[in-house]
């Protein structure tokens, strides 16, 4: 296994040297931050709609069936985007194709705010889910730019962009919508996406130092896959994304059910405001970050899903409790970030000239997971109670901490590694 180990470094470092984005550019906080703030914008979209479903069905004379199948292709467009749109970052100009993506996603939008058909509605959600995917775009053009002994800080920073807009999403839409119509929440987005567009075309380095890539559009899905049977770190991360992620929507996709029956009967602006509690989690976990860069990958992991495991305890609970719904969603949303801030340091540094595929291909993992705790919770509160939720969360994060606990010694970690030789 050294030797192993030794090799991935070697090539660790040659890689890292051959994308040397970060060397003509300085990424300074603030330009960190615009990163973070894109991402958060961008993802937001995705999940806008889940509390506006039934004012859309009642504007556009959308049946049950149909306005539920709102959210399923705004999200199978994102998993498609992830796989087929993600990997161009690796041979195109990545600010040109973040722009891009930006004005047609501004189109989408557009074209969402002024559905007058169900058909022209759900053809438009379906381009927003493809076109937020550049969210993955910009993590992997930001790890490109950081230099490799502070990446994963400015991954942490980044994503945790991506989780706040998660989690802000629903109270933002939900608020907007009370005050101006469901139509707003899509024209303010869409002008908060064509301003980061403006911003991003005029702040972003405009040449990559990175020797251009010859693969063409058909090699390059392929080369996604032959990553996956190469690189065992990267299967095994992208196992840890898909259980964390089950379990993240496992809580967020059911929290709302206990909460608005008995004892609480919550109104849904009440429970949209639930995001603000995952916040503070969720910048907590930036600190995951820094410890990847100190070479602690492996200990914030198993750290990271014993915490998720705990946090069910509490959620077990919040019938009795709000405090505990409060402790919980802290504990969950820390660990759920901390490990996906790891994943994706860790994969990034296995191949940077393949950065966009690698997360393109993690992040499809992170859809199949967070589509799986979605089913799953809402099937078993209707057979069993939010106790079963509460047992399938726990298996969830369970699978992931023996995961951990049998593989932590058998893969290499190419991130440790080069901390340890840049020390030296």
């Amino acid at each position: 296994m050294p030797g192993k180990s030794e090799a991935v470094t070697r090539r660790t470092e040659a890689r890292s040297g051959e994308s040397g984005e970060g060397s003509t550019f300085v990424l300074s906080r603030g330009v960190v931050m615009l990163f973070a703030v894109a991402c958060g914008a961008a993802v937001a979209n995705v999940y806008f709609s889940q509390p506006l479903l039934v004012t859309m069905g009642h504007d556009l004379g959308m049946s049950p069936a149909v306005v539920g199948s709102v959210v399923t292709l705004t999200h199978v467009g994102y998993g498609l985007g992830l796989f087929f749109l993600v990997p161009l970052g690796d041979v195109a100009d990545r600010r040109r194709l973040i722009v891009a993506q930006l004005l047609l996603l501004v189109m989408a939008l557009a074209v969402v705010a002024a559905a007058h058909t169900a058909a022209i509605l759900l053809v438009g959600m379906a381009a927003t889910g493809l076109l937020a995917v550049v969210t993955q775009t910009l993590v992997a053009f930001a790890a490109s730019l950081a230099p490799p002994a502070g990446r994963g800080r400015v991954v942490g920073l980044v994503t945790s962009g991506v989780v706040i807009g998660i989690l802000l999403a629903r109270t933002a839409s939900g608020l907007m919508a009370d005050l101006a119509g469901w139509r707003s929440v899509y024209l303010a987005s869409a002008s908060l996406t064509a301003l980061l567009a403006l911003v991003l075309y005029r702040v972003l380095p405009r040449h990559s130092d990175a020797p251009p890539t010859t693969l063409r559009y058909g090699q390059l899905l392929r080369s996604t896959i032959t990553l996956f049977a190469r690189e065992q770190l990267l299967r095994l991360r992208a196992l840890f994304g898909l259980l964390v992620f089950a379990a993240f929507s496992t809580l967020w996709s059911s929290v709302a059910l206990p909460l608005s029956e008995a004892p609480y009967f919550l109104p849904h602006s009440a429970i949209g405001a639930l995001g603000l509690i995952g916040v503070a989690g969720a910048l907590a976990a930036t600190a995951a970050g820094r410890l990847n860069d100190r070479g602690l990958s492996r200990r914030t992991t198993g750290v990271a899903l014993a915490l998720l495991t705990a946090s069910w305890l509490p959620l077990a609970f919040i019938r009795s409790s709000l405090w505990a719904l409060v402790v919980g969603v802290i504990l969950l949303d820390l660990a759920v970030q901390a490990v996906h801030v790891t994943n994706q340091t860790l994969i990034y540094a296995l191949h940077p000239d393949a950065g966009s595929r690698l997360i393109g291909g993690y992040m499809v993992f992170y859809s199949i997971g967070s589509a799986t705790g979605a089913i799953a919770a809402t099937s078993f509160y209707t057979g069993a109670g939010w106790g079963a939720v509460c047992a399938l969360g726990a298996t969830f994060s369970c699978l992931g901490l023996v995961l951990w606990a049998f593989t932590r010694h058998g893969t290499p970690d190419p991130a440790a590694e080069v901390t340890s030789r840049s020390g030296t």
